[in-house]
């Protein structure tokens, strides 16, 4: 699997680092960079930043990271056991135990069919002339049994021999998963040191109010708490969109009196 300087933390890590954050804001009280835990920022508030900022934390130990998934990955492939599984002879030791086993048994029971089969054409008048090679041939299976049962003899001390071997083989793997625990181990330390422990220091050491997260404002790389609506209300007193006034003209008519009168 390819991975970039900066991997993405797997969803089966993610119960380390908040194993690892839960315990380095419990134990805050007793690092003297994190003993103003609590004046400005508690616990809880420290530990909503930095789930906030769980990629940029866990990028300062990209290195490890990227040594330990790999680890993990080489032990979790088969292909990587599969020459353990072959070189060890287990399908050759099954044939030869097979074979030690029969052939003792096999050459026994040919001789003893040959001797019996020889003797009893012995007894027969006229003696058959094949009754000698019948004796012949189960004193030579006779010889073969001797023979299977040094080879068998061989066979379960070399078995014994491979047994131990095997037992050497378990201690090797089952130092493997120290390698995987080191690689574990060195990403954790990575973690705390260059990602958790800065990132709380900083935030700690920030001279904003947490107290009004509306006007909180992240530098660098910490992490916004909240956001703050803008405010549409219009100055006080004045009137931002003056309206014009209109004075109605003056309709009032002449003086209509009676006849005898004029306009003046």
């Amino acid at each position: 699997m390819h991975m970039t300087s900066a991997p993405h933390l797997l969803t089966e890590d993610r119960p380390e680092f908040l194993r690892l954050l839960d315990e380095v804001l419990r134990t805050a009280s007793e690092r003297p960079d994190l003993a103003s835990v609590g004046e400005r920022l508690n616990t809880e508030q420290l530990r909503t930043m930095a789930l906030n900022a769980t990629g940029i934390l866990t990028a300062a130990a990209a290195p490890e990271y990227e040594h330990f998934v790999k680890v993990r990955e080489d032990l979790r492939d088969p292909a990587r056991q599969e020459p353990r599984d072959t070189d060890d002879g287990t399908g050759g030791a099954g044939a030869s135990a097979v074979v030690a086993v029969l052939a003792p048994v096999l050459s026994v029971t040919a001789m003893l069919i040959f001797l019996l089969v020889g003797y009893f054409l012995k007894l027969l008048d006229p003696e058959p002339a094949f009754a000698r090679t019948m004796l012949t041939a189960g004193w030579l299976f006779g010889g073969l049994t001797v023979v299977a049962i040094l080879v068998a003899a061989v066979g379960l001390l070399v078995t014994a021999v491979r047994n131990s071997s095997t037992e050497v083989v378990a201690e090797d793997l089952d130092a493997v998963p120290e390698e995987l625990a080191r690689a574990r181990e060195a990403w954790l330390n990575a973690l705390l040191e260059r990602g958790v422990l800065p990132f709380l220091r900083d935030a700690l050491a920030d001279p904003r109010d947490p107290a009004a997260p509306s006007s909180y404002r992240p530098s660098g790389r910490m992490p916004s708490l909240g956001y703050s609506r803008p405010d549409f209300t219009s100055p006080a007193g004045e009137d931002p969109t003056p309206r014009p006034s209109y004075t109605s003209p003056d309709f009032t008519s002449p003086d209509f009196g009676g006849p005898d009168r004029r306009p003046d």
